[in-house]
């Protein structure tokens, strides 16, 4: 298993007119961090197209269980369970400042060949940033 925790302040825009976030950018914490896990481990997504793969999302799951806030600062933990194949899952936790379970959620990405629109296997160096972790 691996995992990697990144801190997101709300911002005003991000929020309703209740000064709660809105549902929808859940999505984006989700994104930011995936992007860190993989920058956590030398590993990018531009890194990625660049060797001609991308990873569209084929699944997203959430629950809300109490509202991220205005000005918060939301700890999104990103966790992976198993080592990816064609496709990857991952699951996320966010909790507020009082670290407090506010939000679960998961995607399921797949790799795609971007030249033949093919599902694929990840890169080796995907594959070795992340064997250790599940060994």
């Amino acid at each position: 298993m691996f995992t990697h925790t990144t801190k997101i302040r709300v911002r005003y825009g991000e929020t309703d007119q209740m000064g709660y976030m809105y549902y929808g950018n859940y999505a984006e914490f989700f994104e930011v961090g995936r992007v860190e896990m993989l920058r956590s481990l030398g590993l990018t997504y531009a890194s990625m197209e660049a060797s001609g793969i991308m990873m569209p999302v084929l699944e997203l799951k959430c629950k809300y269980i109490k509202p991220a806030r205005y000005d918060e600062l939301i700890s999104v933990k990103v966790i992976m369970h198993k080592m990816p194949g064609v496709k990857i899952h991952f699951t996320y936790e966010l909790y507020n400042e009082a670290d407090v379970l506010i939000h679960v959620g998961e995607t399921l990405l797949a790799f795609v060949n971007m030249t033949t629109g093919r599902p694929c296997l990840p890169s080796q160096e995907f594959l070795d940033a992340l064997k250790h972790f599940f060994e």
